[in-house]
C-alpha cells in the first residue's frame, strides 16, 4: 500500500479520528503539521486552496472531511 501524507493540525479531533484509524489499520503515513510546518501549510494552500485539515491527497486532488478520507482507507483495505 502507499505511503500517504497526511495534513493535520494539534488538537483537531478530526484529524485525530483519521490518524487513530490509519494507526490501527497499518496504514503508512507522514503526519504534516501544518502550525509547524510552514512548508506544508502553504504547499496545502497553493495545491487545496485552503489550510482545512485532516487532507489527505488522493491522485493530486485533496480530500478534506474525515468520513470521506476513512471510507476511502476502507475502500483500499476491502
Amino acid at each position: 500500500m502507499t505511503m500517504f501524507d497526511l495534513y493535520v493540525i494539534p488538537g483537531c479531533p478530526y484529524c485525530k479520528v483519521v490518524t487513530d484509524y490509519m494507526d490501527e489499520a497499518g496504514i503508512e503515513y507522514r503526519e504534516l503539521n501544518i502550525h509547524t510546518d510552514p512548508e506544508a501549510k502553504q504547499h496545502l494552500v497553493d495545491i487545496g486552496g485552503k489550510a482545512q485539515c485532516p487532507c489527505l491527497f488522493i491522485d493530486g486532488e485533496p480530500m478534506y472531511e474525515s468520513r470521506d478520507i476513512l471510507d476511502y482507507l476502507q475502500s483500499l483495505i476491502d
